[in-house]
């Protein structure tokens, strides 16, 4: 066989797997420890989404903005869909979702200079709850009988509220409520408590654009990864190595 002839062939070859490896536009919002620029990996949640699809034929190229603008970007098609979403039937209709592949645990902080005890939801009732503006808890907050939401736009804002006695809880994350912590407030982390109310855990997805061409394979390629991953313990390392960097104290 010819130079010539086993040159076309590489080219077609390399061709193909280019065809093959199909690049995907996502985004994510800002939320630490989950997905930031300014983190190892850009956090965990983008970490795990780019472990899965190493086991793929696609890549994702993640781009980081604020959430309107990704949940905007994800709907419009502009992007292909969203990293690190939480289910919403609203998007359902048009964002198919991946298999959950990371569970998050809300809790609600108290002062804790607070002795009393919070077992239930309802142990809010006529209380001051320190939320995050837009965000979907999930919670049905209009079942507690008084109790006033006090809007913020970011967690650290909720927190200092609930230092200077502004409100007198704050709901969030578990994992950003401790990255927060030992951020930004490590020298306060003794007056702040988690109270024994139980939330619903939370899911993060892959959403693809359901516009988008083989958005259907995308997301089972995704899957069959993820299983893998689970199976093999590379999943449970990653989740694990970032889970140590803090304790809740």
């Amino acid at each position: 066989m010819s130079r010539l002839s086993l040159l076309l062939i590489a080219v077609l070859v390399l061709c193909s797997h280019a065809q093959a490896e199909q690049n995907l536009r996502l985004m994510a919002n800002t939320s630490p420890p989950y997905a930031d620029a300014k983190l190892p990996q850009q956090g965990l949640a983008l970490e795990l989404v780019q472990h899965v699809f190493a086991g793929t034929d696609y890549t994702a190229q993640v781009s980081i903005e604020n959430w309107s603008r990704a949940v905007e970007g994800a709907q419009l098609g502009v992007y292909d869909g969203l990293a690190a979403a939480w289910y919403s039937a609203e998007r359902d209709e048009y964002l198919l979702y991946s298999e959950p592949y990371l569970q998050a645990e809300l809790i609600i902080l108290k002062r804790r200079d607070n002795n009393n005890r919070y077992d239930e939801l309802a142990d809010l009732s006529g209380a001051r709850l320190g939320v995050r503006t837009d965000y979907a808890y999930g919670v049905d907050f209009d079942a507690v009988p008084g109790l006033v939401l006090v809007q913020e736009n970011h967690l650290i804002q909720n927190l200092l509220n609930l230092q200077n006695g502004s409100v007198d809880f704050v709901i969030g994350d578990r994992r950003t409520v401790n990255h927060y912590l030992h951020e930004y407030l490590k020298d306060s982390i003794s007056k702040y408590t988690v109270t024994g109310v139980k939330l619903p855990a939370v899911a993060r997805h892959l959403a693809v654009n359901r516009s988008l061409q083989g958005h259907e394979d995308i997301v089972a390629a995704f899957n069959r990864a993820l299983a893998a991953a689970r199976k093999d313990g590379s999943h449970a390392a990653i989740v694990e190595r970032w889970d140590s960097r803090y304790t809740q104290e």
